[in-house]
């Protein structure tokens, strides 16, 4: 994440703000500017996003009175029901962190109305719950573009319990959005990009029973070993998953790294953060600086008394699949 300035007065802005704390304007994100914009009438000013309101979308309208993110909605929560509105706000910041990436990159992302069959849309949906108390859970996941997510998920200490639950040390709504997205890019990027055998030698081969898999993996647990191949537990249960993990986690470096850069950091073992991951077209030089920046957040965290906040190990065969990942997104796999 770059940094931002206030169009009015200067002062920096925080990518979720809305108005700026110094000079007190009224401000909207513009994608194409990947800047701010006042919303108050003038030269250059931006419209709102209708959603500015409900859910505290503090992007520039840009269809529809919709912006670039909001537009992809096919279903939101039921904003009667107390607490749903907190909780789709919260799910859109999410989203709107998501949409910076697949904008910087310029990666496709059709809308439901653009491409009826395979589009990009999101369903915000919470648990149904029947006269006899019966609870009917809303799993989130993917399918055929439809990126469907529990606004439970929005509840923190519901998601910590989850968390511990399923052992997934950055279950995070951001991450929720990269990994499901990762699954509708698997689709656009490898399968209809004609890479299938270029992602089974790295992955798998991913005409292996899916629901077996995952099955066999809440069944038995991880299978002995994975640190060594795979980014997380969850990525071993089928290489779909794997692809969707490791593209999240993609996501989660280069963002990172963004923001890095952005604030000039330098580490004590002489590593200058002074490359821009987004533009930079060299992965080796990406992870050379992503490790060492690891380990001094990580050690920040813990001086906290936090848990690390990038509690993962990139081996070779993972460095390989996020290669990967970089040259597909990029155009050059």
């Amino acid at each position: 994440m770059k940094r931002f300035s206030c169009p009015v007065c200067g002062r920096e802005l925080h990518f979720d703000n809305s108005a700026c704390l110094g000079c007190g304007a009224e401000v909207a994100y513009v994608p194409a500017r990947r800047g701010f914009a006042t919303t108050d009438p003038g030269p250059g000013a931006a419209t709102s996003c209708a959603n500015r309101g409900p859910a505290a979308c503090n992007w520039a309208a840009a269809d529809r009175g919709l912006c670039l993110a909001c537009r992809h909605n096919r279903t939101i929560p039921n904003l009667d029901v107390a607490g749903n509105a907190a909780h789709w706000a919260d799910l859109e910041q999410a989203k709107r962190y998501l949409f910076y990436s697949i904008l910087a990159w310029n990666l496709p992302h059709p809308t439901r109305s653009e491409d009826p069959q395979g589009g990009l849309a999101f369903d915000f949906l919470a648990d149904g719950v029947a006269p006899d108390g019966t609870v009917t859970p809303v799993m989130t996941g993917h399918d055929t573009g439809i990126v469907t997510l529990n606004i439970a998920e929005a509840d923190d200490s519901e998601r910590v319990a989850r968390r511990e639950a399923m052992g997934e040390p950055y279950r995070t709504l951001i991450g929720h959005m990269r990994h499901e997205v990762g699954h509708y890019y698997w689709e656009v990027l490898i399968r209809a990009g004609g890479r299938q055998d270029a992602f089974r030698r790295l992955f798998g081969d991913e005409r292996a029973d899916y629901g077996e898999a995952l099955k066999a993996h809440y069944r038995n647990g991880p299978r002995d070993g994975w640190r060594q191949s795979y980014i997380s537990s969850y990525a071993a249960s089928h290489p779909w998953e794997d692809w969707a993990e490791t593209w999240a986690h993609y996501f989660h470096i280069v963002d990172a790294s963004e923001t890095a850069h952005a604030f000039g950091m330098r580490l004590r073992d002489g590593t200058h953060l002074d490359r821009n991951p987004y533009t930079d077209e060299e992965f080796e030089e990406i992870i050379a600086e992503w490790v060492p920046l690891t380990v001094a957040v990580n050690s920040l965290n813990r001086s906290m008394g936090q848990p690390d906040l990038y509690p993962f190990v990139l081996s070779q065969p993972v460095e390989a699949k996020l290669r990967f990942i970089h040259d597909v997104v990029r155009g050059t796999g």
